[in-house]
């Protein structure tokens, strides 16, 4: 297995109730390393050019208004196969559905505020974390 980078955000609904520490726990238990991490409160304009993808979606409007509501840690975390170990670590979308011990089980509220987003696939990670990140800015 490769050694991979991946996007995570810990968002507004866990910044708001003062959890990164614990899901960020959960992270490194799970044998990621976070090599960057910043907190951010994202623009409108920011958070619809990073959810671009989902323009076309019912949920665009509601989800940069979200992503909007509150201060974000974006961050890059690193380890074996990190897209596929970050998405059993978060859990499954719907909060209801996820297995116990995953982020989102332990600290998400609904399907919206799920309390994480993580790069769907290494080609997207790329693209994420250069979104957000310069490469001085990880420190692997």
């Amino acid at each position: 297995m490769a050694v991979e980078r991946t996007l995570s955000i810990i968002k507004p609904d866990a910044t708001a109730r003062n959890i990164t520490g614990k899901v960020n726990a959960l992270f490194e238990e799970g044998g990621l390393r976070i090599v960057a991490q910043k907190r951010l409160h994202l623009t409108k304009a920011m958070a619809q050019q990073f959810y671009a993808v989902h323009a076309e979606r019912s949920f665009y409007d509601e989800l940069c208004e979200y992503m909007c509501s509150a201060p974000v840690v974006v961050q890059v975390l690193e380890g074996e196969s990190a897209v596929t170990r970050n998405r059993e670590i978060m859990g499954a979308t719907n909060p209801a559905n996820a297995a116990e011990g995953t982020v989102r089980k332990a600290f998400g509220l609904n399907v919206q505020e799920n309390s994480v987003h993580g790069s769907d696939s290494p080609e997207n990670a790329a693209i994420e974390i250069s979104f957000f990140f310069s490469g001085i800015e990880i420190a692997g």
